[in-house]
């Protein structure tokens, strides 16, 4: 029994030792040489930089200085899982068009709930004017792209 302890032990030691410290938002928001990042955001962030629907709750005013998707998701989700490398390529590939923003829906449960998320992935496309427009689901690179391009750069 104290060997098994001790090997569980060890192991314990050993997996948290090589999970590497955890990346800062700043860390996660920064360039690497033309690539752009998806960007998480946290209740406090998405009111100063996106909208602050405590401060005007009957009325959407977007408070960014350039189109947005914004994806609700969870880490225990699959198809959340499945679109988060199609959203990173597609913040690289649109570099400084738009923002790709992510919220966690677990540790953002308020933010979630003002916008009625009950299922995920459900993104939301915030264009310049006009009210976002939600989809849901794991949606295929093409139709992400075509969302991009019609409702937010309006191509």
């Amino acid at each position: 029994m104290k060997k098994i302890l001790l090997a569980f032990t060890m192991m314990t030691m050993v997996i948290s030792s090589c999970s590497g410290k955890q990346k800062s938002n700043e860390e996660k928001t920064t360039k690497t040489g033309n690539e752009m990042k998806t960007i998480p955001l946290t209740k406090e962030e998405f009111l100063s930089k996106v909208a602050n629907y405590e401060k005007s709750p009957e009325e959407w005013k977007y408070l960014g200085d350039k189109p947005a998707v914004i994806d609700f998701y969870a880490s225990w989700c699959g198809p959340c899982k499945m679109i988060a490398p199609l959203l990173e390529e597609l913040a690289a590939e649109y570099g400084d068009q738009i923002y790709v923003y992510k919220i966690n829906t677990e540790e953002e449960q308020e933010l979630a709930a003002a916008f009625g998320i009950r299922s995920i992935p459900t993104l939301l496309f915030v264009p310049m004017t006009g009210e976002p427009q939600m989809a849901q689901g794991a949606l295929p690179k093409a139709s992400l792209k075509e969302a991009i391009e019609k409702v937010l750069l309006k191509k």
